[in-house]
């Protein structure tokens, strides 16, 4: 268990759930979008280099519906662009995983996991996140820190 401090972001979201491949198809195009915009240029107040993907305003449990804003840490929600979203969310305390491996297979392996631990998780669903440093671009070696939220 890890605590870790809050943060605002400045993103792009879609509303999603995991159910029938729904979560796949609805992320994956939030993404294909956040790179063919070049959102990551776009974004004011930038804190580093990080992309950030958080699951929000989770319905029940991870079998309901939820929100996923894929976007940067920044220091001021003063600068929202247009279409984007601008959210903060309180420091807490976290299980984190490392997901390694291939992306997104990866990050699809390392959820199954979580889900299937989820009665011992203690998992608050008040959010959750991933990490996209400089260690999610080494290929069939990347790796993303998965954090997510206790009760």
């Amino acid at each position: 268990m890890t605590q870790q401090k809050g943060f605002k972001i400045i993103g792009i979201s879609t509303k999603t759930s995991n159910q029938n491949g729904e979560a796949s198809s609805d992320i994956g195009a939030l993404w294909g979008q956040f790179i063919s915009e070049n959102l990551l240029e776009k974004i004011p107040n930038q804190l580093n280099s990080e992309i950030v993907c958080v699951y929000t305003d989770y319905e029940s449990n991870y079998t309901g519906k939820y929100n996923c804003i894929i976007g940067m840490k920044v220091s001021s929600l003063d600068d929202i662009p247009e279409g984007m979203t601008g959210r903060e969310f309180p420091g807490g305390n976290f299980h984190s995983f490392l997901a390694k491996g291939s992306l997104p297979e990866a990050i699809v392996e390392t959820w199954q996991d979580i889900w299937d631990q989820d009665e011992t998780l203690n998992r608050s669903y008040t959010y959750d996140y991933e990490v996209y440093d400089y260690r999610s671009r080494l290929g069939e070696e990347s790796e993303v820190d998965i954090y997510i939220a206790k009760k």
